[in-house]
């Protein structure tokens, strides 16, 4: 690790935005319905709640990806509903996060600022579930951690 930095393979990167743009579509239209529709809703039972629930893990991943990705890209907009489902990914365990998926997360969240308040809530969920060492270059607190270049 050279300069406190890690550079994720651009072939990785590249199959991380091919994942989420399999999700993309149905994400922002359950979004969208979901901003139109009654907020005091329960998660189950909105349009992310449903498409949540129809995904394997890996697709389940790839949507949390790109859910963190949209509301870190467009936090001035209304991201509530947005932010409702990155923290219900970020709520459920056992969905298999990779290393490179973490990095590209932090990263994410590092490139917001700190104006996007949720900005760790899925990256620092996710790194929870690695086993020790998977982040070598990670410390407990968030914003020492050093920025990571994705690809």
């Amino acid at each position: 690790m050279r300069s406190g930095r890690v550079r994720l393979d651009r072939a990785v990167v590249q199959g991380f935005y091919d994942r989420m743009r399999v999700v993309a579509p149905a994400a922002y239209g359950a979004i969208e319905r979901d901003r139109a529709d009654d907020p005091g809703r329960a998660f189950p039972e909105t349009a992310c709640g449903r498409l949540a629930g129809s995904l394997d893990a890996a697709g389940l991943r790839a949507l949390g990806m790109w859910a963190h990705h949209w509301c870190m890209r467009f936090y001035d907009d209304d991201t509530r509903v947005g932010l409702r489902l990155v923290r219900q990914i970020a709520g459920r365990g056992g969905l298999g996060w990779t290393a490179d998926e973490v990095r590209w997360l932090l990263d994410q969240s590092y490139a917001a600022g700190p104006a996007a308040a949720h900005r760790f809530t899925l990256p620092l969920a996710a790194a929870a579930e690695l086993p020790p060492g998977a982040l070598p270059e990670w410390r407990d607190e968030a914003p020492e951690w050093p920025r990571l270049l994705a690809g």
